[in-house]
């Protein structure tokens, strides 16, 4: 796996890294750290933003430097790059023309609010990039405990590609893998109180559906299980029913989850885009965030 981290030398970037030295990765797999350094127009070389660029160009080796520290140990082949540009914009750029697997960002939390939300160049970064991203949090930068992790699927390609995703990547040991399918019920605008005070014809339809909703969840979980099938030695099906969001972010709170894994299919037709499922997740999750894009291999 070629893996793409990037970093500004901040903590949450570092936590990024500590978090990745867990992976058992072996000398077949690749971590290019990458530092971006942005433009910044002037007209004089004696100028203020003159002497601030070469500040930058001085002190990004050393950025690189205290990145790769985090990863001592890992038996990844380790690589470090400087590249010119604004760092959402580099990154994407390296990440279209470039076999990398995922890219790696860490996720700034934002003291005094309940969700953890993530910096304007993560957030750039994870709706458009065209490959996979890794979207790391704080809460799992210093986690010693097996992991969690929630993979939602509606069993459409995107979450087989989130499915794939998951299985190719070299998760730590004992990580436990909680496969999560939220129903959304044709009935589900009927109040549960009030569906008994129907007449029997509406409640054999309700029966009806119950059913046939209930063999397509049997289904999506059969399949999500096969895409996993060997990666990890525990996986447990959830279901529920209603908006697969909020389910998603109220089920990850409920089982303590360390990383939800979405896939993503695109939002009007533009490749690389969140659709609207993965955006809410990302924009709300607590916990660190897998992005598998539609179309991209693992």
């Amino acid at each position: 796996m070629n893996i793409l981290l990037m970093t500004d030398g901040s903590e949450n970037s570092l936590g990024a890294a500590r978090f990745l030295a867990r992976f058992p990765f072996t000398s077949k797999d690749t971590i290019t750290i990458i530092h971006a350094i942005a433009e910044v127009p002037f007209d004089n070389r004696e100028s203020y933003y003159a002497r601030l660029q070469e500040v930058r160009q001085e002190i990004a080796p050393r950025i690189l430097e205290i990145t790769a520290e985090k990863l001592n140990g890992v038996k990844a082949t380790i690589k470090e790059e400087i590249i010119d540009g604004h760092p959402d914009d580099a990154i994407l750029e390296w990440a279209r023309r470039s076999d990398t697997n995922l890219v790696v960002l860490g996720g700034r939390g934002v003291q005094g609010i309940k969700s953890l939300l993530i910096g304007s160049v993560t957030r750039s970064v994870s709706i458009n990039s065209p490959k996979p991203v890794f979207i790391i949090k704080p809460p799992q930068w210093e986690r010693s405990a097996p992991l969690k992790i929630l993979y939602a699927t509606d069993d459409s390609d995107a979450a087989a590609a989130a499915g794939n995703l998951l299985a190719a990547m070299p998760f730590p040991a004992g990580t436990v893998v909680s496969i999560l399918h939220v129903s959304v019920s044709a009935y589900m605008d009927i109040p549960e109180r009030l569906t008994m005070e129907v007449d029997d014809k509406i409640k054999k339809i309700v029966a009806q559906t119950r059913e046939a909703e209930y063999k397509v969840t049997e289904e999506v979980m059969k399949n999500a299980r096969a895409l996993l099938a060997g990666a990890y030695e525990k996986v447990v099906d959830v279901t529920r029913t209603g908006n697969p969001p909020e389910e998603i972010l109220h089920t990850a709170k409920e089982i303590q989850a360390d990383v939800i894994a979405v896939g993503s299919s695109g939002m009007r037709g533009v490749k690389g885009m969140l659709g609207s499922v993965s955006r809410s997740v990302l924009g709300h999750a607590e916990c660190s965030v897998l992005i598998a894009k539609q179309g991209e291999p693992s």
